[in-house]
């Protein structure tokens, strides 16, 4: 783990005591906090896979049911979906339940749900390949193996007490690297990584769609699956973590 790494690790823990010591917060004013912060991550992560609803549409089809003419009824299940996949993950980050194949598989279920019936749950039963990337995702006869060690490797890294921030971020590299899932793959693996992160008493990441910033991702999730160089990756979601602590201060204060 390179130094630029590790200081910032240091500054987002302290930015997490900050966090903590303004608790307990009046429950009004949070919720309407989290509730546009929310939709800002949802608009945020489909718009990455090619949702073209902006924000502003995808908070009126979250909230008022809204139907945008011109979009597609795809493009409405995607934002009604993701948002409802985010309170599941708050639950269960609640609730405290232990992260498993069948929570990933229960994202999955509610990020496909109306869209692709099928598969909405279920690991791929064919070859895939990522569009632009040079990575090719194992055959599907592998997946469950490949699942089993990945959660394996999860509680291994627990056991060693590596900084939760890492641990997140190393859920999603990975999950998008088994490609479990036909379709899918990138919104689940965010969630995942959320709700690590909510469980560990973080806040939720929301990692940008602007062109430069998407190029950046992608660019580091390519890196991180050929050459298993994965600093760059981990490196953006600390990044993006600091920027989720310091706006909740920021409004908090």
């Amino acid at each position: 783990m390179n130094s630029k790494l590790v200081d910032l690790l240091k500054e987002v823990d302290l930015l997490k005591v900050r966090l903590s010591s303004l608790r307990p917060l009046p429950v009004e004013a949070l919720k309407k906090i989290q509730d546009a912060l929310d939709i800002e991550y949802t608009y945020e992560s489909n718009r990455i896979e090619g949702n073209t609803l902006t924000l502003q549409e995808t908070a009126l089809v979250v909230n008022e049911g809204i139907t945008i003419s011109g979009k597609s009824m795809r493009e409405h299940l995607e934002a009604i979906n993701h948002a409802e996949a985010i309170d599941y993950i708050k639950e269960v980050a609640q609730q405290d339940i232990e992260i498993s194949q069948r929570t990933i598989k229960e994202i999955h279920a509610l990020v496909l749900h109306g869209i692709d019936r099928e598969n909405a749950g279920s690991y791929r039963t064919v070859p895939v390949m990522i569009s632009g990337s040079t990575h090719v995702p194992s055959q599907p006869c592998l997946l469950e193996k490949l699942m089993e060690d990945f959660m394996l490797a999860f509680q291994s890294m627990e056991k060693e007490n590596i900084h939760p921030v890492i641990i997140a971020a190393y859920l999603h590299g990975e999950l998008v690297r088994i490609h479990p899932f036909i379709d899918g793959n990138g919104r689940t693996s965010r969630l995942l990584m959320n709700l690590y992160l909510l469980q560990k008493g973080y806040t939720i990441v929301t990692l940008k769609s602007d062109n430069d910033m998407k190029l950046r991702y992608y660019k580091a999730l390519e890196v991180s699956h050929t050459e298993q160089q994965h600093d760059d990756f981990y490196l953006l979601v600390a990044e993006a973590e600091k920027a989720s602590l310091e706006r909740y201060i920021s409004i908090l204060e």
